[in-house]
């Protein structure tokens, strides 16, 4: 089984139908969906391999909701409820690129994992949102460990380029060595903050997304390995994109594929979402 970790809130997903007007109003279609990091990869993987998500959310109707929209998708929903479910505001441009105000709410509010979360465990994903803020981060750390001990993998997203500059990408790399992922997956910018893939740790497979430009893995002790990305007509939203690309990469290295085919099998599953809003929109 996947086991992913980290956020569930919602998200409130704005498309611009022209350049922001600052000091007035701006014409706009706005959208609620499921959203957070992890929680997307687990909805996307769900269908192509089984799947847990683990987290946090309020114990309010939103949190009802978006545990209820989870579990319809076929994910095994194991959470602790408290405080009040998190919120993030994503401004989509005309051009599909996002800026994003979060709100995270109850789900940096994790600690205390079950350890029964970790039973059948053959993998656990996390993200840097949930693995950088305290009391959730000494959690994450303690049940990385253990799903490690109990033969378990464990891969982490580098998620947001504000989140490392604010961290710090020598403390991220530190927390990176605590954590001995098996994959590091980052976009060309979070590669560039945390000097990927130079600066990685040994025996850390770095996978590298480019937008529309090929997808680099760097395995160490071998050559680089890019992977062209399919052109994309029309992209109207990259929300999800990064998420949906780790859902199709890691359910399809558990069933067996190599880093170069679960390359392709993650833009596979990252094209789908490049004209809906959000992660969990509809057209």
């Amino acid at each position: 089984m996947l086991g992913v970790l980290g956020d569930l809130v919602e998200d409130v997903v704005v498309w611009l139908n022209e350049p922001l007007r600052e000091t007035t109003d701006t014409d706009v279609e706005l959208f609620r969906t499921r959203g957070g990091s992890a929680a997307n990869v687990a909805a996307f993987a769900a269908d192509r391999y089984p799947t847990r998500f683990l987290g946090c959310v309020g114990a309010d109707p939103t949190g009802d909701r978006l545990v209820a929209e989870l579990a319809t998708g076929g994910v095994e929903v194991r959470v602790q409820r408290r405080g009040t479910t998190g919120t993030v505001v994503v401004l989509i441009d005309q051009d599909g690129e996002r800026t994003m105000f979060p709100h995270r709410g109850a789900s940096g509010l994790l600690t205390e994992i079950d350890q029964s979360w970790a039973v059948d465990l053959e993998h656990l994903h996390l993200t840097a949102y949930s693995s950088t803020t305290e009391p959730m981060r000494s959690a994450v750390v303690e049940f990385a460990r253990r799903v490690r001990g109990r033969g378990a993998t464990v891969s982490l997203d580098a998620s947001s380029t504000g989140l490392l500059r604010r961290y710090g990408p020598g403390r991220f790399r530190e927390l990176v060595a605590e954590l001995r992922p098996r994959f590091l997956l980052a976009n060309r910018a979070e590669a560039d903050v945390l000097g990927l893939p130079e600066r990685a740790c040994r025996e850390v497979v770095v996978v590298v997304k480019d937008g529309g430009r090929p997808t680099t893995v760097f395995a160490p002790g071998a050559p680089a390995v890019e992977v062209d990305v399919p052109p994309v007509p029309l992209v109207r939203d990259l929300t999800g994109a990064g998420d949906a690309f780790a859902a199709g990469f890691l359910t399809a290295w558990l069933l067996g594929a190599d880093p170069r085919s679960a390359c392709v099998e993650g833009h596979a599953v990252a094209r789908k979402v490049l004209t809906t809003p959000g992660a969990g929109g509809t057209r």
